[in-house]
């Protein structure tokens, strides 16, 4: 066995817990036995989280594998998977570790499993470091669901640093094979909408602040368009704990869907959370790209996997989504190629990441 075990360098590029999920989720679909060396050496505290270690182990359940060295900062392991299999599966991070990161990983695999999958995913659904789970079901499923799947995503509760206790059911039904996708057409804005929220003890009056923050902020360079952010207090019944944040999602004549979004936190003004919304999402409108810096990396392992060319216009390449490419070619046939793009305005920062996937096929179906 050991003479075709990949071996992987977990510290090199980003450093972080993404090289463990784009690695494992790869090497569970090309039944290549994997080590990971030197796990998350790039960040403050090494080795698995919590979160990475309840994701390699629903990723082991899922394909009936076997892991070794799945314990909490351990800093190498070695896993070597079985068949995929669909069903109800469960990861609870008991702590405010990402859902939408169990998701990320988890996704792929279930894909090409031999029937459809139901995941119960626990943890923290809005959550630092991590996508929201408002951009995975605003931006991210739309977007993905182009390479021809769908997925249904429901949550049950909502959790927030320190103690997560969120809790969100993924359903979806295998595929034979994925298309590529071609994002390459930004278009005008046509549309700007949005979602201010507050939880626990926290007072509506905060998720107002936060939209016209965010609202006036954009204003200053969009003026003509409608801007519609909703400020919501979570149900006390669909939300554990307390939190805050808002989401702000542009859309355009071409069907891309762009972002920007904050989390509040003790002793932050609600003002600085909206604005850091509003201004993430300008800066991703301002580079021209048809995605924006989030949704990047997400998309590769999907270019990877697709049968055909796949092409996507971004702004500047991420080192999370050079660290992506780097480990989808080392585990697949794909190859990427990333050039800049040619654009008439020179205030432009566009790229093109283009993507000859490796066509994977489910054997199961």
């Amino acid at each position: 066995m050991d003479g075709d075990r990949v071996d992987i360098d977990g510290g090199v590029m980003e450093g972080g817990g993404q090289i463990l999920r784009v690695a494992t989720a790869l090497s569970v679909l090309r039944g290549l036995p994997l080590r990971v060396r030197r796990i998350r050496a790039g960040r403050s505290q090494p080795g698995l989280r919590p979160q990475h270690l309840m994701g390699l182990e629903m990723i082991r359940d899922l394909c009936e594998g076997k892991l070794e060295g799945g314990e909490i900062g351990s800093t190498e392991i070695t896993f070597t998977p079985g068949k995929i299999k669909g069903g109800t599966h469960l990861a609870d991070t008991k702590t405010a570790g990402s859902v939408c990161l169990l998701m990320q990983v988890a996704m792929p695999c279930v894909l090409f499993a031999a029937s459809p999958s139901e995941l119960h995913l626990k943890g923290g659904t809005n959550a630092e470091m991590a996508p929201q789970i408002d951009y995975t079901l605003m931006v991210f499923k739309p977007i993905v669901e182009k390479f021809n799947f769908t997925f249904n995503c429901d949550i049950r509760k909502r959790g927030y640093y320190p103690q997560g206790g969120g809790e969100v059911v993924v359903q979806m039904s295998p595929v034979k094979e994925l298309s590529p996708i071609n994002l390459t057409e930004r278009g005008t804005v046509t549309k700007i909408y949005g979602r201010a929220f507050v939880a626990g003890a926290l007072p509506i009056k905060l998720a107002k602040d936060m939209a016209a923050a965010a609202v006036r902020c954009i204003r200053k360079e969009i003026r003509d368009l409608y801007i519609n952010i909703q400020s919501v207090r979570e149900p006390d019944d669909q939300a554990v704990g307390t939190g805050s944040g808002i989401i702000i999602v542009a859309e355009t004549s071409t069907g891309c869907l762009l972002a920007g979004s904050s989390l509040g936190k003790r002793g932050k003004n609600s003002d600085k959370v909206g604005i850091e919304a509003a201004e993430m999402l300008l800066k991703n409108l301002k580079h021209g790209g048809a995605v924006d810096d989030s949704l990047q990396d997400q998309l590769i392992i999907f270019m990877a996997l697709a049968k055909g060319v796949s092409k996507v216009k971004s702004g500047p390449v991420t080192l999370h989504t050079q660290t992506a490419i780097h480990f989808a070619e080392q585990l697949t046939k794909a190859k990427f190629t990333v050039t800049k793009s040619e654009e008439e305005d020179p205030s432009k920062d566009a790229y093109i990441i283009e993507c000859q996937g490796m066509g994977m096929i489910n054997s199961n179906l």
